[in-house]
């Protein structure tokens, strides 16, 4: 399993590989104890750390850590993830809605907004033909249409911007 962690905007590539963990390719030699729920003695490359676990934002995949009384936010993310940044979806769990890019090759059907709307997290966007299949598209969070980049008809590639949100 890899996952990419980002640290004061450096990004690390974590990846399991057996029972070694490889740090941007490298594998890592820590010696790591846990003394109680959330905090744990590590030892690596003869220096001793002690790290306490602050908060675990799981929805949001993020964990803030103490480590020698410094905290640091790390934020992590697998291949899903990243599948998703890639297809513009990647606020689900954000709140605010961005813009929706289009997530497949398809035919736009029909427009279920305007201009203007409101829209709430699960609203219905707009409908999209794919491999003759219809597929409703869905708000990822909360927002206001500020723009409508396609009409019914239109046929889309994947990526391609449909709607701009404020």
């Amino acid at each position: 399993m890899q996952y990419k962690a980002r640290i004061h905007n450096n990004e690390i590539l974590l990846e399991k590989k057996d029972s070694n963990w490889l740090v941007n390719g490298l594998t890592q030699d820590w010696d790591i104890r846990r003394l109680d729920d959330k905090r744990f003695h590590m030892i690596h490359n003869h220096e001793c750390f002690t790290a306490e676990i602050v908060s675990v934002l799981r929805i949001e995949k993020q964990v803030v850590v103490k480590i020698n009384n410094q905290q640091y936010t790390v934020q992590l993310s697998d291949r899903f993830d990243e599948l998703l940044k890639q297809l513009g979806m990647n606020t689900a769990a954000a709140g605010k809605i961005n813009d929706l890019k289009s997530p497949m090759p398809g035919l736009v059907v029909k427009l279920l907004v305007q201009v203007g709307d409101m829209v709430n997290k699960g609203d219905g966007l707009l409908v999209l033909e794919a491999m003759k299949m219809e597929n409703l598209i869905k708000a990822s969070g909360n927002g206001t249409v500020k723009a409508i980049k396609v009409s019914a008809g239109t046929k889309v590639e994947k990526g391609e911007l449909l709607i701009q949100f404020d």
